[in-house]
């Protein structure tokens, strides 16, 4: 019966939790409207207004089903720097895991943020600042790409592109003794902000990053890894594209601009 546990394989670990059921519901529910439209959607005790559902039925599987961003802390208050917050999946998850956590959501897309504040509110998660600028080496702003939904970027060859505020992440992380868990998805800025923050992560105890390799750009791996290697992390490096063919299928999913994605997960041994 090899064969059959193999083939049902994902349909099992999708249906063996609560949060991986309430995903097959969602995925139901939410799967066949139509993409890159404002629409109300709800899951257990929440009611968000998102851009794109695929863009919000890829973030609950993840956030909420497979608990990427789950850690643990003996703090009652732990410190949570949530670069890159989107409509606000992971600040929800974060303020379940530990509801007195002090969180700092930074979200660059205008439109975005707005939907991230207004969700934030109409789900009556407090104690959160949200800062509405991007996460970059310097406040001297950035060009940024909008794109739809969770796509935007500094590598975006959107004729949109314009400069946007920012700040630089260095100095939250010297702002604080202790930082329990550093959240990094600013789709491709990472290569730079951790650059400019490799001597201060000290005090950082978890690290995820989302690695992202832009074509016609340098792919950086082994310089970001560096950085979780000097700072005395473990890590685990892992990707949901599972590529077939690798030598010859070089786009990440058929992307224009993108070869590769990636998860990075750091922790303190």
């Amino acid at each position: 019966m090899f064969w059959l546990r193999q083939l049902l394989k994902e349909p099992y670990n999708a249906l063996r939790t609560s949060r991986g059921r309430e995903f097959m519901r969602l995925l139901w529910h939410y799967g066949d409207r139509p993409r890159h439209r404002q629409t109300e959607v709800t899951f257990g005790k929440y009611h968000l207004r998102v851009p794109d559902t695929m863009s919000f039925l890829f973030q609950h599987q993840e956030i909420f089903a497979d608990e990427f961003y789950y850690f643990q802390t003996n703090q009652e208050r732990p410190v949570i720097l949530d670069c890159g917050a989107n409509i606000g999946m992971s600040v929800l998850y974060f303020k379940e895991l530990y509801p007195q956590a002090r969180i700092t959501a930074f979200e660059a897309e205008a439109g975005i943020a707005a939907l991230l504040r207004q969700n934030l509110q109409n789900n009556d998660i407090q104690n959160v600042d949200i800062i509405d600028k991007a996460v970059w080496i310097n406040e001297e702003g950035v060009l940024f790409g909008s794109e739809a939904a969770d796509s935007s970027s500094i590598y975006s060859e959107s004729s949109a592109k314009k400069r946007v505020p920012s700040v630089r992440l260095r100095d939250y992380l010297l702002a604080q003794e202790r930082i329990d868990f550093l959240k990094i998805d600013i789709e491709g800025a990472e290569i730079e902000v951790l650059e400019d923050c490799r001597d201060a992560l000290g005090h950082v105890q978890n690290l995820f990053v989302e690695f992202h390799s832009y074509l016609d750009h340098p792919q950086s791996l082994a310089s970001v890894i560096k950085v979780f290697e000097e700072n005395g992390f473990r890590y685990y490096v892992d990707t949901n594209q599972h590529r077939k063919r690798p030598f010859v299928t070089h786009r990440y999913r058929g992307n224009d601009v993108m070869d590769l994605q990636l998860n990075i997960f750091g922790w303190r041994p």
